[in-house]
């Protein structure tokens, strides 16, 4: 089996990628990761969904690719000129809405907020207001973070940050979980009860 190949790609993705690159952004999820959200993102009919970490809209684009037309999701960043790539390409799409805005303030704002399906790929949601997010998840819904495996732009002594979410996640007797050694390092979560 060949993992790394991918038979559809959103149709928007290539311009982003395009712009993505042209604007030096180098912290867009890959490939891998897109498709999983893609198939996760279709389990969830009707879903409600959450991104924290918008960039410049792979992520997004994925999501979008796999819900279907009575889902919604919210995407928050608090960086205007990466969300901007998004906001021009997904923009038109009556099933997303962009806010711009500090992740762990907004989780603050919205905490009574339930989703279906969280995509965490910005510190907050992650190694802040963890319990407040897995809060807003609702049961049988899916949390997924990226970026668990080392990369090359990881500040120092971020790696025993990382293997303290794990652990503390996989304690959480609320949460099924899966680590997926695969993509940039995944972590699938299910909240159980």
């Amino acid at each position: 089996m060949e993992d790394h190949c991918i038979y559809e790609y959103p149709a928007t993705l290539d311009l982003i990628i395009n712009d993505t690159q042209k604007m030096g952004f180098d912290m867009a999820s890959e490939p891998k990761t897109g498709s999983l959200l893609r198939a996760l993102a279709a389990s969830k009919p009707n879903g409600k969904f959450l991104e924290l970490g918008t960039g410049t809209g792979l992520s997004a684009a994925w999501i979008l690719s796999g819900m279907d037309k009575k889902s919604t999701l919210t995407s928050v960043d608090n960086d205007p000129e990466a969300q901007s790539i998004a906001l021009k390409y997904l923009g038109h799409d009556p099933r997303i809405k962009f806010v711009c805005e500090d992740g762990g303030t907004w989780l603050e704002k919205n905490e009574s907020q339930h989703y279906d399906f969280i995509f965490a790929d910005a510190w907050p949601g992650k190694f802040s207001h963890l319990e407040l997010l897995l809060n807003m998840l609702s049961i049988g819904g899916i949390y997924i973070i990226d970026d668990l495996l080392p990369q090359d732009n990881w500040p120092e002594g971020h790696a025993p940050r990382v293997l303290a979410l794990m652990q503390e996640i996989e304690s959480n007797p609320n949460l099924t979980s899966s680590r997926m050694a695969w993509a940039s390092g995944l972590m699938l979560v299910t909240k159980t009860c």
